[in-house]
């Protein structure tokens, strides 16, 4: 039976972790926007399988480049993690969902088939989603991949593997590593004739954690729709932190499966993790 899949890439943030101190700011340009509210026919970004909906005018004042927008191999981040998902023919659409004043998206993704921009980013990355998944018209019981705008590594084989499991399953998924090295809970240092912490000193370990049956989520997780927005509205009323979209599928009550993820799908978080990341792709 044919499978049809939509994934959805949350980049509505700056990556603060990312940005090295002092960094400069940056401001790039937008794919001009026709009467239409699309691409002008024709112009610089225009292309004939990207869709974008219609933008705002560009920020007036410099702003910090966010991080997936960074050049790896001489393409931003956000179109290394696009073109990965787009590997897989069974994802019929990639819809990425930005801020609503961003300026950079539509150029970075110009020319990708199947792939769609929307400016309905929210506040944090489970309001980006929750409100990704209501702007895509997505039927409750259809199949959605969330992935990481920063997860530009992901090998084709870790996301069939994904999609293979989760498709026979209740839940979904998510690739995930197990935690390898040991673990250590930390402290800060005591200082002062009080004993209080001292707010600036080295941190030292408080305990060693067991590691057996730890795992380090990555993306994408891949859950059907209605359970997913239904999960991240319950978080939202109840005040439940959800750090990813497996998070709030726990909260309520569901076990998402654990799928082999692969090295090279790291999340890029801090500046170092850029030269590790262009080694490998």
């Amino acid at each position: 039976m044919s499978v049809s899949l939509l994934a959805l890439v949350p980049a509505a943030g700056i990556g603060a972790r990312a940005q090295r101190s002092g960094a400069g700011a940056v401001q790039a340009g937008r794919a001009p926007a026709s009467a239409a509210g699309g691409p002008a026919a024709g112009g610089a970004h225009a292309a004939p399988h990207a869709v974008f909906d219609a933008a705002p005018a560009p920020p007036l004042a410099p702003a910090p480049l966010p991080k997936q927008y960074r050049l790896l191999r001489g393409q931003p981040m956000l179109r290394h993690a696009v073109a990965a998902l787009l590997a897989d023919p069974r994802i019929r659409e990639v819809r990425v969902a930005v801020a609503p004043d961003d300026p950079w998206a539509a150029p970075a993704l110009a020319g990708l088939p199947r792939t769609v921009v929307r400016y309905c980013g929210g506040e944090t990355r489970a309001g980006t989603v929750a409100q990704a998944l209501a702007d895509s018209g997505a039927a409750a019981d259809d199949w959605v991949l969330v992935h990481d705008a920063a997860r530009p590594g992901l090998p084709a084989d870790a996301l069939a593997r994904l999609i293979d499991a989760c498709l026979g399953d209740a839940v979904g998924g998510l690739l995930a590593l197990p935690v390898a090295d040991t673990v250590k809970g930390g402290r800060k240092d005591a200082g002062g004739t009080a004993g209080a912490a001292a707010p600036d000193g080295p941190l030292r370990v408080a305990r060693t954690v067991d590691r057996d049956g730890l795992w380090l989520a990555q993306t994408p997780q891949m859950f059907r729709a209605g359970m997913l927005a239904d999960a991240l509205a319950a978080a939202a009323r109840g005040g439940v932190p959800v750090t990813d979209e497996a998070s709030a599928l726990e909260a309520a009550g569901h076990a998402p499966l654990l799928v082999p993820g692969a090295l090279r799908n790291f999340k890029v978080t801090w500046p170092d993790d850029f030269d590790l990341m262009e080694k490998w792709l």
